[in-house]
């Protein structure tokens, strides 16, 4: 069936369903892009706290860091829940331009100034930006080709991902007080808010007009209709086994990478500031290449598995020579970039928790997949930041102990991999011929 045209000026239209979609139609994909640019936006003010420790030490007296992570994943898990839930039932148009205006001022109430203020206006961004990556799924699966998805959901990946690598480098070079610019860290997070206001009037503009399945698919809203969708998904098995393989392989960039990797290189291995900034931002920017790459992979030879395995060993050997092997030994930014490249396996089972459950809950089950996943990190940070101390300095054994919990994670996940579905269209293709 062709796509159904539609005008963003209309009040309320009928959009076909994800399975019906054969083609690309030109407004979906600049909605889908408008949601992308959002992760893309709030995965640079998510890494920008972990490049600005001094600062914020300087400011605050403890730049509470561990504190601010727990705080801002276990959040973001738990809105995670909230968001796919209200897509499902109203529609991207109605939900997500609130949800991005409220990252932005986050971002402004982080740019007050005190320490109560950071962590407060940080987990306001943490309840926006949970948006960004459930609704551009979201969209995905609800208005572009169902052969797409790995490669669109990687897309927003290697969009988010350079985001983080925007909020590491150029915000670095910002706010150094040797640079030619040296911004107050107060003024970047204006900056940041003013930007979440812009997209979130842009998305509300673009964004198509529909209502979302509620009529079709989830009756009255009662609390019996709510919880529906999630005693679908946690009913499944395969749910719980693609969220923890996410997770997983998800900890050693979000916690291991962007939180604490800048701090080892510069404490531990006795880098500047500078080189530990630009090699922290090479993780983002291998995903940038890998998070496409491997979806693109998988949607050709169409299996998910082998490229999520591979892609899951060869970041196990990058977080062991991250830890391990001294700075100097390997090309400089090599381990870096193939890591953030590798993990791009993590966003496979973010494709196989949508093809495992209903399509009717394509939304909820984002939701339950980020809550999954950031549930994990929200459990790993506080652990990762009291296994390294209250030391303001701490040496690099003490990195190597702390991260070692990642380090066993990625294996786990690896053994987790050979229990997932395959979900692929081969796969699918070869059950049907038998």
């Amino acid at each position: 069936m062709p796509a159904q045209q539609i005008s963003p000026s209309s009040q309320k239209t009928t959009i076909s369903p994800d399975t019906s979609q054969n083609s690309l139609h030109s407004l979906y994909v600049i909605a889908w892009f408008l949601c992308a640019l959002f992760y893309f936006y709030q995965y640079a003010i998510r890494s920008a706290p972990g490049i600005m420790q001094n600062e914020l030490t300087a400011a605050w007296g403890n730049s509470h860091l561990g504190l601010m992570i727990a705080s801002y994943y276990t959040c973001y898990a738990l809105m995670a829940l909230v968001v796919g839930v209200l897509l499902d039932r109203y529609g991207a148009h109605s939900i997500l331009p609130p949800f991005i205006a409220a990252t932005g001022m986050g971002c402004l109430i982080f740019a007050q100034g005190s320490a109560i203020a950071g962590i407060g206006g940080y987990i306001i961004q943490s309840m926006g930006a949970i948006a960004a990556f459930v609704g551009s799924s979201y969209v995905a699966a609800r208005y572009l080709p169902a052969r797409t998805l790995a490669l669109f959901i990687g897309l927003t990946q290697c969009l988010g991902m350079a985001g983080a690598a925007f909020g590491s480098k150029p915000t670095r070079i910002l706010i150094d007080p040797a640079s030619a610019f040296h911004v107050s860290w107060q003024y970047v997070w204006l900056g940041f808010g003013v930007i979440g206001l812009i997209l979130a009037a842009a998305v509300w503009v673009i964004m198509p007009r529909d209502s979302g399945d509620s009529e079709h698919h989830h009756g009255d809203l009662s609390f019996a209709n709510v919880i529906r969708p999630f005693r679908i998904i946690f009913s499944n098995p395969q749910s719980w086994i693609a969220g923890l393989i996410g997770g997983l392989l998800f900890v050693p960039t979000t916690i291991g990478a962007l939180g604490w990797g800048a701090s080892m290189l510069n404490n531990g291995e006795h880098t500047s500031m500078a080189f530990a900034a630009s090699d922290v931002s090479m993780v983002p920017i291998g995903w940038v290449i890998g998070c496409p790459l491997l979806g693109q992979i998988s949607d050709k030879i169409g299996r998910r598995k082998p490229v999520l395995m591979g892609g899951a060993i060869i970041l196990l050997a990058c977080c062991l020579c991250a830890i391990y092997v001294p700075v100097g030994v390997m090309p400089k930014y090599f381990i870096a970039l193939l890591m953030g490249i590798s993990s791009g396996a993590a966003m496979l089972p973010f494709s196989s928790m949508k093809e495992v459950n209903p399509p009717e809950v394509k939304g909820s089950a984002a939701g339950v997949m980020n809550f999954l996943v950031f549930g994990t990190t929200g459990i790993m940070s506080p652990l990762v930041s009291f296994l390294i101390g209250k030391n303001d300095h701490p040496a690099m054994s003490d990195y190597q102990h702390a991260f070692l919990p990642l380090v066993i994670g990625v294996v786990v996940a690896i053994i987790l991999s050979f229990f997932l579905k395959e979900t692929g269209w081969a796969k699918t293709h070869t059950t049907q011929a038998r």
